[in-house]
């Protein structure tokens, strides 16, 4: 027992360590810099029916990814329903399916572009080049109403979701262990399986192809509200002073906030040649994602400073960030240039990477000349 004991004391301490490396290297913007959730997946070589089913061999051979937590990060409460999901691809589509655990499986809404979140939902968020701005997001329910729409940007840089976008060709469905709507019995779950085509995921008909070892950002979220019986339906619970109780957030990758708008807090996909059943469970960060975060320390300390002095800040010291630093084995440096209303941040390393930042969140590469 007393070796038990011990390891987990070294445990707590490990994770303690950790926790104060991260609140020191990022202050009181430490919960926006946990690590995202990273899914490798194989390509499918075989038909998938979208039945809501999953039952070919190919999705037998698919991993889970881990539960579904508080969209704020693990310190949260647990979900009290279990969510997990999984992922495959192949030269047309992105193949999603999702498993909700549930007891009242319940949804009224079944019109297109219906606002879905209004009632239980399971949401999808995919930026496939990575920038965090031009973005797509489908919410179905439980009848397979889909709510599908477009953002130029994130909400808090202005962004207008452009709800008359559809996904041309995207299919879905629903298969459910239970009954829809019937608050007398006890359901155990539903599922969601997607087919979404990769040419779907444009305005203007230019879209990302992805090959073999190409990394997207992507997020699930599932949106569960309390609910009470009135005249034998389903009705969002309200507090003593008829306040509609806030829904809960199940997410894959945590955001640290409640908003999924943060698409640089989104998790990882990267698309493998391999099988799924050939496949590891993970794979590395990739180097420009762990300096893009330095480039975030900016944007959220500029946000602050432009909220209280009404203009950006031209010094990072000024900010509290170091021009200079280290990442792995990577040295980097950071500089910043403030015009009127906008500002660019820019990072570059030894090795030949260049990346930069501005007011509105726009992630961009760059040539290092």
């Amino acid at each position: 027992m007393r070796i038990i004991r011990n390891a987990v004391i070294l445990t707590l301490l490990i994770i303690s360590n950790l926790s104060l490396s991260v609140q020191a290297q990022w202050g009181k913007y430490a919960h926006l810099f946990t690590l995202p959730n990273t899914y490798l997946a194989g390509q499918s070589r075989e038909s998938i029916i979208i039945d809501g089913q999953a039952n070919e061999p190919v999705w037998e051979d698919a991993a889970w990814t881990s539960e579904f937590i508080d969209i704020q990060g693990a310190n949260m409460p647990q979900p009290t329903y279990p969510t997990r999901i999984k992922m495959l691809w192949d030269d047309t589509n992105l193949y999603i399916f999702a498993e909700l655990e549930e007891e009242n499986i319940w949804a009224y809404y079944d019109k297109q572009d219906m606002i879905v979140y209004h009632e239980n939902d399971f949401e999808v968020f995919i930026d496939p080049d990575g920038d965090t701005h031009n973005y797509y997001e489908f919410e179905v329910n439980t009848r397979n109403t889909l709510f599908d729409l477009f953002l130029d940007k994130p909400y808090r840089n202005g962004g207008k979701p452009d709800i008359e976008w559809n996904a041309k060709g995207f299919r879905s469905a629903i298969y459910l262990d239970g009954t829809l709507n019937d608050p007398t019995d006890t359901d155990k779950k539903w599922c969601v399986e997607m087919a979404v085509p990769f040419a779907s995921l444009t305005t203007d008909g230019n879209f990302i192809q992805p090959e073999a070892g190409a990394i997207w950002k992507i997020n699930f979220s599932r949106v569960q509200w309390q609910t009470e019986i009135i005249d034998g339906k389903y009705t969002r619970k309200t507090s003593d002073d008829e306040k509609l109780i806030p829904e809960d957030n199940w997410v894959w990758s945590p955001q640290g906030v409640i908003n999924m708008h943060f698409p640089e807090r989104w998790g990882l996909i990267q698309f493998s040649s391999k099988s799924p059943k050939a496949t590891q469970a993970s794979f590395q960060l990739p180097e420009a994602e762990l300096m893009a975060r330095h480039l975030w320390h900016v944007f959220y300390a500029q946000r602050d400073y432009q909220r209280e002095h009404k203009t950006f800040c031209n010094k990072l010291a000024t900010l509290g960030i170091q021009t200079s630093g280290r990442e792995n084995n990577t040295n980097f440096s950071l500089k910043i240039n403030v015009s009127g209303k906008t500002y660019t941040a820019t990072l570059k390393t030894n090795n030949g990477l260049m990346i930069s930042i501005n007011q509105d969140g726009l992630i961009q590469k760059h040539t290092d000349n």
